[in-house]
């Protein structure tokens, strides 16, 4: 090979190495997307009104919840269960306490199983839509405003579907910069966390 042969090569792999690099970079968001549009994983659709058909038949709805290692929040849901008509808005509330002497603020990562409803399952409001700041000592019941979409009926394998477990875990993030300017200071420290 020649010095020019090896400059080609060269590039040739570069390049390779570039496009494996942007489509590592870009798999998470296509992947994200993907799944909010299948449903795929347990992923939920979010609508933006509830459903213009509300069908006879029910499903019980759980919900669960959990908190990542290292998060201090205690959280639950309100009630456990609840039974809803398919394309029936429904309202639940899951409550976060904050025990610590610190403000800490977390983000909520959800699914829904089993995974052939979670296309079915869409969410108008939710608490998980945005980050959550809880100061020291505070409680906060937060509203998740859902339906099942009445197409799950159309489905060979969600229409057998009777009992559909929405589930959150809390993560611990970083405070938003938006909030920690509205946090008190503390004159030696700064703001106090």
């Amino acid at each position: 090979m020649t010095g020019r042969d090896n400059n080609k090569t060269l590039i040739k792999l570069v390049g390779v190495v570039c496009v494996m690099v942007s489509l590592s970079f870009a798999s998470v968001p296509l992947y994200d997307w993907f799944c909010r549009v299948t449903g795929y994983g347990g992923t939920t659709s979010v609508a933006d009104g509830g459903s213009d058909l509300v069908l006879d038949r029910e499903v019980t709805i759980r919900f669960a919840s959990a908190t990542e290692r290292g998060m201090p929040w205690q959280f639950k849901p309100v009630a456990t269960t609840m039974k809803v008509k398919i394309g029936e808005t429904g309202l639940a509330f899951y409550e976060a306490s904050n025990p610590t002497d610190r403000t800490v603020a977390g983000s909520a990562s959800f699914n829904v199983t089993p995974f052939t409803a979670g296309g079915y399952f869409s969410k108008i409001d939710c608490f998980c839509f945005e980050e959550q700041v809880l100061v020291p000592g505070e409680t906060v019941q937060m509203p998740v405003t859902f339906f099942v979409d009445p197409e799950i009926v159309e489905d060979d394998e969600a229409k057998l579907v009777h009992t559909i477990t929405l589930s959150y875990t809390f993560h611990e993030i970083d405070i938003p910069e938006e909030d920690a300017a509205a946090l008190p200071l503390d004159e030696n420290k700064g703001v106090v966390n």
